[in-house]
């Protein structure tokens, strides 16, 4: 059961990053946050549309990172895409807690299958920032702040 787990995780991982949902940039874009990871170099830039009612239209991101950041910011985009701002900043909290083992599991709806494939990286320390930085820049973007660091 634990191999299936992990041989899902690098499957999902490695689509995500090899073939990345929402890449690219919008314009124009209501929100947009920058994260950086000095320790590795990663770099991720998020791009939001609002509509009028405070939900997110549209997200993408560009940048250069690892697979894991690149497939977290991937299946960031496919979740918080729909999402009311709240909703989205509570998404984050959570998987922030999720990815850093202050929590088992989550409840994102219909999406915490999909978001439970990265609480993986909870068992390698060094790839935590990674699997968090697009959540990070997502947060900081709707928050009204321009950019984060995992610092």
């Amino acid at each position: 059961m634990l191999d299936d787990l992990k041989e899902l995780y690098q499957e999902v991982i490695l689509d995500h990053s090899k073939h990345p949902r929402n890449f690219g940039k919008i314009t124009p874009c209501s929100h947009q946050g920058h994260g950086y990871n000095p320790l590795c170099g990663d770099t991720i830039n998020v791009y939001l549309e609002l509509d009028e009612h405070e939900c997110v239209s549209n997200i993408t991101f560009d940048g250069k990172g690892c697979a894991i950041s690149t497939a977290s910011a991937s299946m960031m985009t496919d979740v918080i895409k729909g999402k009311k701002m709240n909703d989205a900043n509570t998404l984050f909290e959570n998987f922030r807690k999720l990815a850093t083992g202050e929590c088992e599991e989550i409840d994102a709806g219909e999406d915490t299958e999909r978001l439970m494939v990265l609480a993986g990286v909870k068992q390698f320390p060094m790839r935590v920032k990674c699997a968090t930085l697009p959540w990070h820049a997502m947060h900081t973007a709707l928050i009204g702040e321009t950019e984060i660091s995992t610092e």
